[in-house]
């Protein structure tokens, strides 16, 4: 049987952290511990990239997290034109590595066209 924890937050540099914490609360409440913070840095990298290349000023994003029996489910959807892509940034550049990061650490990765916006995902196995 499956469990459904999703919530809206704005654009906004603050709704990184409450997606962060959000995540962290539903894990813990389904008894997650095991990759608790691979997970929790997934939902914040993605959270960081709706809201700094995803969302459309004025918009929001959604973090849908699935919990079913054998894997756990992050989602992060936004209503913005085109699609990620994994960088390969300079060592010395500041940003870029978030989905390398989310990649290395999730057992998958992937990203849904939709038909208004995308759906960014990563999945764990538990």
């Amino acid at each position: 049987m499956s469990s459904v924890r999703q919530q809206r937050f704005p654009r906004a540099r603050p709704s990184v952290a409450a997606a962060r914490w959000f995540a962290g609360d539903a894990f813990a409440g389904w008894g997650i511990r095991e990759r608790w913070f691979e997970m929790r840095l997934c939902a914040s990298e993605l959270a960081a990239n709706a809201v700094l290349h995803g969302a459309p000023p004025g918009r929001d994003f959604q973090v849908r997290l699935t919990r079913e029996p054998h894997r756990l489910l992050i989602e992060v959807r936004d209503s913005g034109p085109g699609l990620p892509v994994l960088q390969c940034p300079a060592p010395d550049a500041p940003a870029g590595r978030g989905l390398w990061l989310v990649r290395a650490v999730a057992d998958g990765f992937g990203v849904l066209d939709e038909p208004v916006g995308k759906t960014v995902w990563a999945a764990f196995a538990v």
